[in-house]
């Protein structure tokens, strides 16, 4: 009889609720427990997940990894996905294995290339992989020089932190001064120059931003699955283009992602995002973890997470290609039920550990909404 897998997600993205769906409907019929972690107790996540608890706070990455290798061997963890604290959590990679955990994460070296997204474009450009011009800017003087490079150019300039993820931090320059227009309709990620540059002045201590072009549409991001041997058995990249999503498999976008997955060792998911400058693809960043809208390749018949996991297990999935592309689509909202009574707020004089508490047997009435992605035709 084949045994159980369980798979530890630690605070993760809201949307990972269809990535643990996924790994409960694989196709091998595996049985497979989920163990998440959190620190907001209303996280669907927690929901979602067959045993949960809330997560420590205002640990160091060191004491983390601490607290992350009691959960393994408490858990009987077989696969953990690190989100927090990954680049901790990978240099410390012999010892999970050691407690019998496979670390579903690249190697140390690689989580660190990509932290940075200066170090990540000089490495790419390295080996012939297209990026943008960029400036690194940590004054006001230098952000004005940038901007008025770029806008020469005929550019319009946008900046966004040189470390993190997603679009935390992203915005673009106007010369427009502010006035009530920014004040109308929802929140813009337009900024006015002359208050940047003001409130540069007025803080005095440096930043570390990347001032870049801003960059066209379409936005592909092609989600890669690459084992350890450095061979990637899955590439797919997603299209965006305002509220329509679709599907590619054009190698314009599939090849640059190869060879920096293959390349630079992105063992198991990663997510490599391009955008056009002029009339070609440059990249835009990389995510050295699954993205938030990894389930969507399931529209392609595609069960990537559950790949992913046969690969830490070492159970070699072979090449991952999918049957189908998906139709157009876009991305709605819908409710996911929460736990019935939240898990009490952490306290930070508490050093017991809080109990794992299973999820409901039966959905509650859903008093949450996270993200759901729905085949639409538009």
């Amino acid at each position: 009889m084949v045994s159980r897998v369980r798979v530890w997600l630690n605070r993760t993205y809201a949307e990972n609720v269809f990535f643990m769906d996924q790994l409960r409907r694989n196709p091998s019929d595996r049985a497979v427990e989920i163990h998440a972690t959190h620190g907001d107790p209303d996280s669907p996540v927690l929901a979602a997940a067959d045993t949960a608890e809330l997560e420590p706070e205002n640990l160091s990455p060191a004491g983390y990894v601490e607290y992350a290798l009691d959960q393994c061997a408490r858990r009987g963890i077989d696969v953990f996905v690190p989100r927090l604290h990954q680049s901790a959590i990978v240099a410390h990679r012999a010892e999970f294995e050691a407690a019998g955990t496979a670390v579903l994460a690249p190697p140390p070296e690689a989580v660190a290339v990509f932290h940075d997204k200066v170090i990540a474009y000089e490495a790419v450009q390295a080996i012939g992989v297209p990026v943008p011009p960029w400036y690194r800017v940590r004054s006001e003087e230098e952000l004005l020089a940038a901007v008025e490079e770029l806008e020469s150019g005929g550019h319009k300039a946008c900046f966004k932190p040189a470390s993190g993820a997603g679009g935390v931090g992203f915005r673009v320059i106007t010369r427009t001064p502010f006035s009530l227009t920014h004040l109308s309709g929802f929140p813009s990620p337009y900024v006015p120059l002359d208050l940047v540059l003001e409130a540069l002045r007025q803080d005095g201590e440096p930043v570390d931003w990347l001032v870049m072009p801003r960059l066209e549409q379409p936005e592909v991001s092609v989600d890669c699955l690459t084992g350890p041997d450095n061979r990637v058995r899955l590439a797919v990249g997603r299209t965006k283009n305002g509220r329509r999503r679709g599907f590619t498999l054009h190698e314009q976008w599939l090849d640059p992602a190869r060879r920096i997955a293959e390349g630079f060792g992105l063992h198991y998911l990663s997510n490599i995002q391009f955008r056009m400058f002029g009339d070609r693809p440059v990249l835009m960043d990389v995510n050295t973890r699954p993205a938030g809208g990894l389930h969507q390749l399931s529209l392609c018949g595609v069960n990537a997470p559950w790949a992913a996991v046969q690969l830490a297990l070492g159970e070699d999935p072979g090449e991952v290609v999918p049957p189908f592309l998906g139709q157009d689509y876009t991305v709605v909202s819908g409710p996911r039920p929460l736990r019935p009574v939240s898990l009490p707020h952490q306290r930070p004089e508490t050093t017991d550990p809080l109990p794992a508490v299973p999820a409901p047997a039966s959905a509650e009435p859903a008093d949450s909404v996270g993200s759901v992605a729905r085949a639409l035709r538009l």
